[in-house]
């Protein structure tokens, strides 16, 4: 499953440009194996994020009212030219260590596209390439979606995750 949604007023602006962000290497060792096996040669694999070990921006607090999930985190990411993120799903193991959940099909990720669409910037979820964003265009999907990322660019792609478990209601499976 995956949706489709349009925040109409991106009201964080540029504001962030500005975080401190970090890297850390991506937390799945077989699809790291996997990638390399098929040719990929880059020693990182992911994007540099600001996340909720930091102090949460201001303008966050009103997606927490457009996504009432339980267990909200957020993460925004950096995604610098020439950064490729393969085919992969994400495990969501520090949140599901920190939340205790066991089940993971009850946890969703919406990535919220912070900045308009420029040549180069490339999102796919199961298969299905989204390209020519606006500012505020949702992509939300189930925690067993596969999905990948890149920048082939000039600029860098700034996105924000939002992972959380949803009333059931919200969806339809």
């Amino acid at each position: 499953m995956r949706q489709h949604y349009r925040i109409d007023y991106p009201w964080w602006g540029l504001e962030h440009r500005n975080l401190s962000y970090s890297n850390e290497p991506f937390n799945d060792p077989e699809s790291l194996a996997r990638w390399q096996s098929l040719g990929y040669t880059q020693t990182r694999f992911t994007g540099d994020m600001y996340d909720m070990r930091n102090p949460e921006p201001a303008w966050i607090e009103p997606f927490r009212k457009l996504f009432p999930w339980q267990h909200f985190s957020w993460s925004v990411y950096r995604m610098g030219p020439g950064t490729t993120l393969p085919n992969h799903t994400d495990t969501y193991a520090r949140f599901r260590e920190i939340y205790g959940i066991q089940d993971p099909d009850t946890i969703f990720r919406a990535i919220v596209f912070l900045e308009n669409w420029q040549s180069g910037h490339y999102f796919e979820i199961n298969e299905d390439p989204v390209v020519g964003w606006t500012a505020g265009e949702t992509v939300i999907w189930r925690n067993d979606r596969r999905h990948l990322a890149a920048n082939m660019g000039m600029t860098d792609r700034y996105t924000l995750q939002i992972t959380g478990v949803p009333d059931e209601n919200i969806f339809v499976q």
